[in-house]
């Protein structure tokens, strides 16, 4: 079983680049953070260690991602996905964001 206390110190700031790399909005990365976190505490029994806890957490924050782009399509807010394909920034780039 995983000390989730741990995982929280030792990736927050992982999840949190990678959030910010999708959505380039710091609020939102930090929000979607917490819901990481959140899910990965209700599902650490199911972590079978197949791969690293990294990918795991990375797994289910661009699963929340993905949830947020869909919901703001049908509120009719402005598409992130558009906003984000229209920055000219190479994915090497995207994760050598300042913490």
């Amino acid at each position: 079983m995983l000390d989730m206390d741990s995982v929280y110190r030792e990736y927050v700031t992982v999840v949190y680049k990678f959030l910010l790399s999708l959505c380039y909005e710091e609020d939102m990365a930090e929000e979607l953070t917490q819901e990481t976190f959140y899910q990965a505490v209700r599902s650490a029994n199911r972590y079978d260690g197949s791969c690293k806890v990294s990918t795991w957490l990375c797994q289910i924050a661009k699963h929340l991602w993905y949830q947020e782009v869909e919901h703001r399509k049908k509120k009719g807010t402005s598409p992130l996905t558009e906003d984000i394909l229209s920055k000219d920034i190479p994915v090497e780039d995207r994760f050598n964001l300042k913490s």
